[in-house]
């Protein structure tokens, strides 16, 4: 087992023997009993404390613990919330038969704060490949110290926010130095969004900062800007939702922030996000690998590093992009903005019907001052046509 440097304590998953307190740790947290106890309100705590630590037994690493514990949770999630979950991952296959050797950095759209990597977690371990993947999470989302604890149980390691410059500056390259560290010593996958948070109107974009920060961290001895990438074997994973739980709150805050400039969500309104994102519907859902990006990133290599990075970028953009899987909703939304009817092929009168009901229903849940329904239509709709805009402009 490969213990990782006393520097990245501050960062960095729980180790296999830190699990037991943790967990201990996890149970005597009061908000989360009093969480436990939403969920069967008639059981008395010293019975749920010991049916979870018999449930315990055996868990001896953060991957047991997903195993044992979240993939029942994440299981029932897609077979309540979801019209079902597909995964396409032929690329990272040889014959049909999975790769267990080879580890990668999955470098994805942003659809949904937890869920993004928990559906990737299931349906890697469905597949067949030999563990799941560590992800990085804002500690704006840490507000608790029993979210904290959960997700670094659950192969979580912490991405710190709202620092000054020089802050950053050493947080990025020591979170870059820990994903190389994960991927070439712990032999650990990796989950990261293209960007630091959701693109609130689905038009998704690779930050060029994410892939220098990616290359940080890298072994002194690479020369290149590929040779730094090389090791994580970046692999762009798009993620397509039929339906996005949390439309009619990014079309809110659209107008929040168009009514005024200073508004800031605040920690309620992230955790709202969370909550709608994980029990809201979701109509289908697909994941799909491209190819690793060191099968072409040799072909960059030589160029200037901010021309470097900026190609990296686009190319990565086009390969997510092409991969979308589209909906009829995404038709029909691009055909409402533009007034017309050039998609009418891939929708029906029914799926028209049922759209335009659902647009309805997000948008009475926004409760806010002035509010500009026409407005939030537009948001929401663009949010839906923007995957079709960029699949049909790569294509």
């Amino acid at each position: 087992m490969v213990h990782p440097r006393k520097e990245f304590d501050e960062i960095r998953p729980y180790e296999p023997e830190e699990m037991k307190q943790a967990f201990e740790e996890l149970l005597n947290d009061r908000q989360f009993s009093l969480l436990l106890k939403g969920f069967v309100p008639w059981m008395p705590k010293w019975m749920r404390n010991g049916l979870l630590k018999m449930a315990f037994v055996g868990v001896k690493t953060p991957l047991d613990f997903q195993l044992r514990f979240m993939k029942p949770i994440v299981k029932y999630i897609m077979r309540m919330k979801t019209d079902g979950t597909t995964f396409n991952a032929e690329v990272l296959k040889s014959g049909g038969v999975v790769d267990t050797v080879s580890r990668y950095t999955f470098l994805s759209n942003h659809r949904d704060i937890v869920l993004d990597s928990a559906f990737l977690d299931v349906m890697l371990v469905d597949e067949g490949f030999p563990t799941t993947v560590e992800i990085g999470i804002g500690d704006n989302l840490l507000i608790y110290p029993w979210i904290k604890r959960l997700v670094r149980m659950n192969k979580a390691f912490t991405v710190r926010r709202a620092l000054t410059p020089k802050e950053m500056l050493r947080s990025s390259q020591l979170m870059s130095q820990y994903i190389h560290f994960a991927v070439n010593e712990k032999r650990e996958n990796i989950w990261l969004a293209q960007r630091e948070g959701r693109a609130k109107d689905s038009d998704d974009r690779t930050q060029e900062s994410v892939l220098k920060m990616l290359a940080m961290g890298a072994n002194p001895d690479a020369t290149t800007n590929a040779d730094k990438l090389r090791d994580l074997n970046i692999t762009p994973l798009t993620i397509s939702y039929e339906y996005d739980p949390c439309d009619y709150l990014k079309a809110q805050e659209f107008q929040q922030k168009r009514d005024n400039p200073a508004y800031k969500k605040s920690r309620q309104d992230d955790l709202d996000n969370m909550r709608n994102g994980i029990f809201g519907y979701k109509g289908r859902v697909h994941y799909h690998c491209s190819r690793p990006i060191n099968e072409w990133i040799d072909e960059l290599a030589s160029l200037p590093k901010n021309e470097f990075f900026a190609q990296l970028s686009a190319r990565i953009d086009q390969e997510i992009h092409a991969n979308y899987r589209l909906f009829p909703c995404n038709y029909i939304a691009m055909d409402i903005l533009d007034d017309t009817m050039a998609h009418a092929a891939e929708y029906t009168d029914a799926d028209v019907k049922r759209f335009n009901e659902y647009l309805d229903t997000q948008l009475a849940k926004i409760i806010i001052p002035n509010k500009d329904e026409d407005y939030l239509r537009e948001r929401i709709l663009t949010m839906y046509a923007n995957p079709v805009r960029n699949k049909l402009a790569v294509q």
